[in-house]
């Protein structure tokens, strides 16, 4: 398949990702049509790394996003990764070239926790 121009381009979590995956699989399954093997495996891994429904996974991108030193990439990878600690939000920020306080990782933190509820 050859792509001539990208129309829209939009960042997704890996459970909204897995949400419309199974949507097309389903339509193809009904269609009687055979459902690719990239794509199996796509949907597959999808399924396999994502922890929370799509709806969810996209409140908690919002949330994070009203955070003040909170980028649209790295609230995507938080909603698919779900740090546990401190630590592991900080090598998420590794690469920026500022430090998040104990309190703004606490508040990432407890957006994390109530979306995993």
């Amino acid at each position: 398949m050859i792509v001539k121009e990208v129309l829209n381009e939009e960042l997704l979590t890996l459970a909204e990702v897995r949400d419309i995956l199974s949507g097309i699989a389903d339509e193809r399954r009904e269609q009687g049509l055979e459902v690719a093997y990239s794509f199996r495996k796509a949907l597959h891994h999808a399924e396999q790394f994502s922890k929370i429904s799509g709806p969810k996974s996209r409140e908690l991108v919002n949330k994070l996003l009203e955070l003040e030193k909170m980028k649209p990439v790295i609230a995507i990878r938080i909603a698919d990764i779900l740090p546990q600690s401190r630590d592991e939000l900080r090598s998420i920020y590794a690469k920026e070239k500022y430090t998040l306080s104990n309190e703004e990782l606490d508040q990432i933190l407890d957006y994390v926790f109530a979306a995993m509820e």
